[in-house]
């Protein structure tokens, strides 16, 4: 039972969802605007509104213009990067949105087709993603300046009419050239694209393959006299965009999304978790290469008539530790979104958060976290010097939008350190052990979702259904998360990180992300990682890598407290190994922490450089401190990096 009255809201809505779960989605279709009305909620074969009608962009631009919403602001540009601020109204987004798809519609992009995105944070990725919705073309993001054979393998996956790119993107201080890793894809690919569409940027501009390839702008000028195309109605069933999340076997996975239940689930998580509606500014601080970016940066918040922020930049460096404090305040921020990993970075270069006093949080009222697992120590760093809730939650590619998360805008700020929230209405969790047996509250255990998911959630993957259907083998009635953790007596999910970060320490299973919360609370310990290594006698280690703050790279006194903390709060069993001091951990360029390639480097497996990490050389660095520090003298050690 829940007492607490500002959590009424919420629990009213679990138990609707839970109970008539047709009803409860029927009310929330009814935010967006439908071709073809849907008469009924789902059905197991076809999924959320199967007789439903729609189109996504008309619902997240040309809908809000004809309310007489033309002049609100629609997208906010800003890069500090290039010094660049813009802003679009809606009527002018809606606009430059037609004319991209005019010049897509040109080259014979239509309905069914693929087109690959391989673009940097510019305003011209929002456009052409609006525009394929619009056109019914399935756009595929691919992250700007991933590796040549990873761009290949979409490309082949996929088999798109047209990749669209610009001339280069920019990481922080460094400049990207674009074109030639779009021309070696495209050399290794078996599958041939008729055109590459080309912004040219002024930071570097590229040599363009006659006839093959188009500069963007050219083009823009020759159909400027082309008819707007119309929104193409759709059904809701049918594919907005493919996004390709990494695979264990090296094969990426396409994650198809829906246009109806995807519309539904953003429109309704934006107005109930995250609080913002027309003519708020909502900002998500991610890329519109990852799941984030097509949820919350294009998406959601054009779904419901607010204002988006596109951030062309970084955390930190670009150009201090106060950048994205500024930017709130700039842009009259009031729901803030970002990775647990930025503000570590943030914390890390400005421990005192001396410019988050002196510039303030302006018209913010709340900070998500998602991406991976926030670390206690961080949230309530956040929390003591914003004096905002600060609220971690949880979802994954494959979901598409939250599935646990404190509901912010229905009233319920309970929060726990350590935990993500509580169940989204409409997900239904259970904790599972191996067997598939229902375990009690503390356990820890497998993570799974009773089927059917929600709205929003991912149907298939695109050509592979078999590796589709095998995330609902293991446990029948659920979808497998991956992820280990346990309730709490209170009802809070705890979410300790992937099922294989859990290790059997001589029989016992322990968390590495009990352990990386003790170790990221000991002074000085800016950000960690705990992974498992190999061990004749205990079977599995632990193993820690720490970054230490500002002023404590030469303090030696980190790893004998971190091992004195974890043996004193989960006993001597857990005992740690090793904790050693690194520059920093190995990430995608999302934030996520490469736990997996760590566990390859202590257990001096042979890796390869994931085409998602943002520092390629971090590896072969903590593979040298580990080799060091734990007496290795091999002199062929085992990891190419190649």
């Amino acid at each position: 039972m829940i007492e607490d009255t500002e959590a009424v809201a919420y629990a009213d809505a679990v138990r609707y969802a839970a109970d008539r779960p047709d009803q409860f989605w029927s009310e929330a279709a009814k935010a967006i605007d439908w071709v073809a009305n849907p008469l009924r909620a789902h059905n197991p074969s076809m999924g959320w509104f199967p007789d439903g009608m729609l189109n996504t962009c008309h619902n997240c631009l040309d809908r809000h213009v004809q309310a007489g919403r033309g002049d609100a602001l629609a997208l906010a540009y800003d890069s500090p990067v290039t010094g660049t601020i813009r802003h679009y109204t809606y009527r002018e987004l809606l606009y430059e949105t037609e004319r991209t798809a005019a010049m897509l519609a040109s080259l014979g992009a239509e309905k069914g087709d693929r087109v690959i995105l391989y673009m940097p944070m510019i305003p011209e990725t929002v456009f052409a993603m609006l525009a394929c919705a619009r056109l019914g073309v399935i756009h595929s993001v691919v992250f700007g300046g991933f590796a040549p054979p990873e761009l290949a393998k979409r490309i082949d996956d996929a088999t798109p009419k047209l990749v669209l790119t610009a001339s280069c993107g920019i990481e922080g201080s460094r400049t990207i050239a674009y074109k030639p890793l779009v021309d070696e894809a495209l050399v290794l690919a078996a599958h041939s694209v008729e055109h590459v569409v080309l912004v040219q940027r002024e930071q570097l501009t590229a040599d363009l393959m006659p006839v093959r390839d188009i500069d963007w702008h050219d083009l823009q000028r020759r159909t400027a006299d082309q008819p707007a195309p119309p929104c193409v109605p759709l059904a809701s069933g049918e594919p907005l965009y493919i996004l390709y999340t990494s695979g264990t076997t090296g094969t990426p996975k396409g994650v198809v999304r829906d246009n109806g239940g995807h519309a539904v689930a953003l429109a309704w998580s934006m107005a109930n978790i995250y609080g913002i509606g027309a003519g708020d500014t909502f900002w998500a601080a991610s890329d519109v290469g990852w799941v984030v970016g097509h949820s919350y940066i294009v998406y959601g918040p054009l779904l419901v008539g607010a204002t988006t922020v596109l951030f062309e930049g970084k955390p930190v460096g670009t150009p201090d530790p106060g950048t994205f404090w500024r930017t709130i305040v700039r842009h009259k921020v009031k729901s803030f979104f970002t990775a647990p990993t930025a503000i570590r970075a943030i914390r890390k270069e400005d421990p005192d958060a001396r410019y988050l006093k002196e510039i303030g949080v302006g018209a913010c009222r709340a900070v998500f976290l998602a991406g991976e697992r926030a670390d206690p120590e961080t949230i309530a760093w956040l929390e003591r010097e914003s004096i905002l809730p600060v609220i971690d939650h949880w979802w994954q590619t494959e979901l598409g939008w939250p599935a646990i998360a404190s509901c912010f805008a229905m009233g319920d700020l309970r929060r726990k350190p350590g935990s993500a929230g509580f169940p989204v209405p409409g997900y239904q969790f259970a904790i599972l052990d191996d067997e598939g047996f229902a375990l009690p509250d503390k356990a820890s255990g497998n993570i799974v979702i009773k089927t059917p998911l929600p709205p929003g959630t991912f149907r298939s993957l695109w050509n592979n259904n078999a590796t589709f259907v095998r995330n609902f083998e293991t446990f029948p009635g659920y979808y497998e998360t991956g992820d280990a953790g346990f309730r709490d007596s209170e009802g809070f999910m705890h979410i300790m990180g992937r099922t294989d970060d859990i290790i059997n320490i001589a029989g016992h299973r322990l968390s590495t992300g009990q352990m990386e919360e003790i170790v990221s609370r000991q002074p000085g310990v800016a950000e960690c990682a705990v992974v498992g290594a190999d061990d004749d006698l205990k079977g599995m280690v632990p193993i820690a890598f720490v970054t230490p703050q500002i002023g404590f790279a030469a303090d030696k006194g980190i790893a004998e407290r971190s091992v004195l903390a974890v043996r004193s709060e989960l006993g001597a069993i857990a005992a740690m190994k090793a904790v050693l001091v690194v520059e920093q951990l190995p990430k995608t360029r999302s934030g996520k922490i490469l736990r997996s390639l760590l566990r390859k480097i202590v257990n001096r497996e042979p890796f390869d450089i994931p085409a998602t990490i943002d520092e390629p050389e971090t590896p072969a660095k903590i593979a040298v401190v580990y080799r060091e520090k734990c007496g290795f003298n091999d002199p062929h050690p085992p990891n190419s990096g190649k």
